[in-house]
C-alpha cells in the first residue's frame, strides 16, 4: 500500500485543523450569512471557553494515561462557591480566586487519594469525587442557584472587546483570552520544561519513568492539580457568563472533555497529544453542535450524532496505536 511518510506526519499534525476547517466551510455553504456571522462565532467560542478549559486539564491527566471523571463537579462546585461567596459581599478580588482555589483542592484530593491509596485505576478515585463534589454543590445551595453576582466577577465570562471591528453583541469575548493564555501556558509548560517531559514519560511508559528516577507519585499529584485548576477556573467563567452558580452545571460535562481530547489527537494509552490538537477537538465539538442547533436538528439527534463521533475518534485513536506498534 502507497505511504508516503512526510504525507502522514503532516496529517497527523495537521489534519484536525483541516478537519475544522471543512466543517466551517460545508455549515457555511448550509447556511450563508449565518453561520460566519460575527455574532453567531463569537457566540461559539464564548459558549465553549469553559469546555476549553475543562479539556486542557483533561488533556494533562489523559497525557498520563489516566482519566477524570471529577472535572464537572468540581466546576459545579467552584461556581456555586463563588457565586455564594459575590453574593454575600466577600470583595471581588478574593471571589475570583475562590474557582480556582475549589478546583486546586479538588485535584490535590484526586492526586493524593490515588498515590498514596495505591488505587488501581483513577477512575475509581475521581469516580468518587465526581459524586462528593456533587453532593457538595447541593449541600451549599440546598438545590437551588445563586445569582447577583458583582460586576468585576461576571466580566472574564460576559465582556467583550470588538477591537474596532466587530459591533455588540459580537467581538472577541474575554473568556477567549483566558483560554488562550491558559493553552500557551500549557503549551509552554509541556514543551519547554523537565516536569512537562515527565508527564509525556509517564504516560509512555510508567514503570520506565519510575526506574529512569522521575518521581511519578509526585508529577500525578501536580497533573491532577493541574486539571482542577482548570476547572476551577471553568466555573469562574460560566458563573460570569450566567450570572449564577447552579448545582446541575456541569452534569455529563466530563465527557465532552474527554471527547475533545481524544478527536484532538490525543491517546487513551497516554503519551501523546498536543495543545492545539486539544483546542481544535473543542472547535469540533462546539461546531458540531452550532451546526446542528442552526439547523434545527433534534436535540436527541445531536446526542446520537456527538456520541457516533466520540466512537469514531477512539476507533482512529485504536488504529492510531495499531500503526504505530506496528512501524
Amino acid at each position: 500500500m502507497f505511504h508516503n511518510p512526510r504525507l502522514a506526519k503532516f496529517l497527523d499534525t495537521y489534519g484536525i485543523i483541516i478537519v475544522v476547517v471543512v466543517m466551517m466551510a460545508i455549515l457555511a455553504a448550509i447556511k450563508p450569512g449565518v453561520f460566519l456571522s460575527a455574532e453567531n462565532l463569537t457566540n461559539i467560542l464564548k459558549q465553549n471557553a469553559s469546555l476549553a478549559l475543562l479539556a486542557l486539564g483533561m488533556f494533562v491527566v489523559i497525557v498520563t494515561a489516566g482519566i477524570d471523571l471529577s472535572v464537572g463537579s468540581t466546576m459545579a462546585l467552584a461556581m456555586v462557591t463563588l457565586a455564594i461567596a459575590s453574593k454575600a459581599g466577600v470583595p471581588w478580588p478574593l471571589v475570583l480566586l475562590i474557582g480556582p482555589a475549589i478546583g486546586i483542592a479538588m485535584g490535590l484530593i484526586n492526586g493524593l487519594g490515588l498515590t498514596l491509596l495505591r488505587l488501581p485505576h483513577p477512575f475509581i478515585m475521581t469516580l468518587g469525587t465526581l459524586n462528593i463534589g456533587r453532593g457538595l454543590t447541593y449541600l451549599v445551595t440546598n438545590g437551588a442557584p445563586v445569582s447577583g453576582l458583582q460586576p468585576e466577577v461576571r466580566y472574564l465570562g460576559q465582556a467583550y472587546y470588538d477591537l474596532g471591528i466587530f459591533a455588540p453583541p459580537a467581538g472577541i469575548p474575554a473568556s477567549l483570552i483566558v483560554v488562550l493564555v491558559c493553552a500557551i501556558a500549557l503549551w509552554w509548560f509541556l514543551a519547554k520544561t523537565s516536569t512537562g517531559r515527565h508527564i509525556f514519560a509517564i504516560g509512555g511508559n510508567p514503570h520506565a519513568a519510575r526506574v529512569s528516577g522521575i518521581n511519578v507519585d509526585a508529577v500525578l499529584v501536580l497533573v491532577y492539580v493541574l486539571c482542577g485548576f482548570f476547572a476551577g477556573l471553568a466555573g469562574l467563567l460560566l458563573a460570569g457568563r450566567t450570572d449564577s452558580g447552579f448545582p446541575n452545571a456541569g452534569i455529563g460535562i466530563e465527557l465532552d472533555a474527554i471527547a475533545a481530547v481524544i478527536i484532538g489527537g490525543a491517546s487513551f494509552f497516554g503519551g501523546r497529544g498536543t495543545v492545539l490538537g486539544v483546542l481544535a477537538g473543542v472547535l469540533i465539538m462546539g461546531i458540531l453542535r452550532n451546526g446542528l442547533n442552526i439547523n434545527n436538528v433534534s436535540a436527541f439527534w445531536q446526542m446520537i450524532l456527538i456520541g457516533l463521533v466520540i466512537i469514531v475518534a477512539v476507533y482512529i485513536d485504536v488504529l492510531r496505536r495499531k500503526a504505530a506498534l506496528r512501524s
